[in-house]
C-alpha cells in the first residue's frame, strides 16, 4: 500500500487477540446480523434479511448466491486450531465475520465506484491470481500516478497477531487499513462522505447491508467492517505445504508430496538457514511435534529491520518515519509467506523481483542497519555485523522450491473471492 495517511471517521479499536475460529462462536455487534453456533457446531446467521430472495437490482449487477457463501466457518486443518493461531486472530469483537458481512465486503473490494473517476477497485492492486498483491514494484492510481511502496499481499491478515497494518503498521486495525486507500489523494482518490454518498446511489448495495448489518443503513464504519470482514475471509490453507503437514503430523519429517528438492528446502528453512527462527515465530520446534506452536502460520509478528540498506534517513523509513523514534528506522512489517511465489516483487519497494534474489539477500547480502534485526547479526552485543548463511546455489533453490509449496491455487481461483460484477469495468 502507499505511505498515506488514514483519517477516517472510523472508529479505531485496538486489537483484540484471541478471535474466533471455526467451531467458535461468532457474536456479532451488527444487531439483527449477528450469528450463533448450533448445537451441531454449525455457524448459522441469524438476520432475518438472509430469508428474502436477493432483488433483481441485485442479481442484475452482481453474481451471487441467493444463500450467502460460506466466509465464517471455513474446514481449517488442525494446525489452523491450535491455541496459537486462535490467539493470533485480530478480529475485533464488535466485527465478527460473517458470511453476509465478507458477501457485501467482497462487492466493495472489486467495486471501481470507489475511485474518483470510477476506473479501479481495491482488487485492482490486489489481485486474486497473484495472491491478492500487485506484480509492479509500486501501483498506479485513478489518474495514473504511482504510489510510493509495493501493495502487499493480503492473505491471511486474519492472522497478524499485532493487528497493525501497512508497511510501516500506521494503522491500528484492518478496519483503519481497509479504507486508507480510499481516501489516499494518488490511490483512490475520495473522501470518506463521498465514498458512503457513492454507495448509497447504488441499487444493489441496500439489499447486501440490510443482510449483513440487518438495515440498509450506509456508513462509512460499515464500509470498513465488510471490507476488512472480507479480508479477513482470504484464508490459505490448501496448500501442498498443508496437505503434507496433514499427512505426516510432523513438520521436520519428510513429506510423502514433496520431491527430494523440496524437503531439502524444508528442512533447510527449519533448521541450518534459520528461516523458521523469524517466520515461524518460536523457531524449529525442539521436541516433538506437538512442542511446536504455530505449523501454520508464515508471519513475522512485528515490524522488524532486514538489513536492506546499511544507512538510517534512506528516503522511506518504515516505522520509523511514524513514530518518530530513531531505534524503528528501517522497520517494515512482512507479509505472510504463504503464497509468496506469486506474489513477487518483494520487500516495501520491490527491489527484488524473484524469490532466488531474496534468498540471496539473507544468504549474502544483509547489511549492517543500526537497527538490524538481531536474529540476523554474528552477535546480539557489540557491532553490528549481519550473519552470513553459506548457502551454495543448490541450497537457494531449494528453499525457493520449498517456498513454492506454500501456494494454494485453490485460493488463486475460488469463485468465492473473485469478481462479484456482471460487468466488471474496474482495470
Amino acid at each position: 500500500m502507499s505511505r498515506s495517511l488514514v483519517v477516517s471517521s472510523v472508529s479505531l479499536r485496538g486489537r483484540m487477540l484471541g478471535g474466533l475460529l471455526a467451531g467458535a462462536a461468532l457474536l456479532s455487534a451488527c444487531g439483527d446480523a449477528g450469528s450463533t453456533l448450533d448445537p451441531g457446531g454449525t455457524v448459522t446467521p441469524q438476520s432475518p434479511a438472509l430469508a428474502e430472495p436477493l432483488p433483481a437490482e441485485v442479481l442484475s449487477v452482481l453474481n451471487l448466491p441467493s444463500t450467502p457463501d460460506n466466509y465464517a466457518n471455513p474446514s481449517l486443518p488442525s494446525h489452523f486450531r491450535s491455541a496459537y493461531v486462535r490467539a493470533s486472530d485480530n478480529t475485533p469483537s464488535d466485527n465478527a465475520l460473517t458470511d453476509a458481512g465478507a458477501t457485501l465486503g467482497r462487492v466493495l473490494f472489486y467495486d471501481p465506484i470507489l475511485s474518483q473517476n470510477r476506473s479501479i477497485a481495491c482488487a485492482s492492486c490486489h489481485a486474486q491470481d497473484k495472491g491478492f498483491g500487485d506484480p509492479n514494484p509500486v501501483s498506479q492510481g485513478f489518474s495514473g500516478g504511482l504510489t510510493t511502496r509495493n501493495a502487499m499481499p493480503i492473505i491471511d491478515s486474519r492472522y497478524y497477531r499485532n493487528g497493525r497494518f501497512f508497511w510501516d503498521e500506521r494503522a491500528a486495525t484492518l478496519e483503519a487499513q481497509v479504507v486508507g486507500p480510499i481516501q489516499n489523494s494518488v490511490e483512490m482518490g475520495l473522501t470518506l462522505p463521498e465514498a458512503v454518498a457513492r454507495v448509497q446511489t447504488q441499487s444493489y448495495y441496500p439489499p447486501l447491508f440490510k443482510r449483513a448489518f440487518g438495515d440498509e443503513q450506509v456508513t462509512s464504519d460499515r464500509i470498513a467492517k465488510a471490507l476488512a470482514q472480507f479480508a479477513r475471509a482470504i484464508v490459505s490453507y490448501r496448500s501442498r505445504f498443508d496437505e503434507g503437514l496433514a499427512r505426516s503430523g510432523d513438520i521436520q519429517a519428510s513429506f510423502s508430496n514433496f520431491t527430494t528438492q523440496e524437503n531439502q528446502g524444508k528442512a533447510l528453512f527449519l533448521g541450518r538457514a534459520g528461516c523458521a527462527v523469524c517466520h515461524l515465530d518460536s523457531g524449529p520446534p525442539a521436541g516433538p511435534p506437538a512442542a511446536r506452536p504455530n505449523q501454520a502460520l508464515f508471519f513475522i509478528e512485528t515490524a522488524v529491520n532486514n538489513g536492506l540498506d546499511a544507512q538510517i534517513d534512506v528516503g522511506d523509513d518504515g516505522l520509523g518515519d511514524i513514530s518518530g523514534r530513531t531505534a524503528d528506522k528501517g522497520r517494515f512489517k512482512s507479509p505472510s509467506l504463504r503464497n509468496i511465489a506469486v506474489t513477487g516483487p518483494y520487500m516495501h519497494d520491490g527491489r527484488f523481483t524473484t524469490l532466488l534474489q531474496v534468498i540471496e539477500h539473507y544468504n549474502s547480502g544483509v547489511q549492517a542497519h543500526p537497527n538490524l534485526d538481531v536474529r540476523l547479526r554474528t552477535s546480539p552485543t557489540g557491532p553490528v555485523v549481519p550473519r552470513r548463511l553459506g548457502l551454495s546455489a543448490a541450497d537457494v533453490q531449494a528453499i525457493a522450491a520449498f517456498l513454492g509449496t506454500l501456494t494454494d491455487d485453490a485460493l488463486l481461483t475460488d469463485a468465492t473471492f473473485s469478481d462479484p460484477f456482471r460487468s466488471p469495468t474496474r482495470r
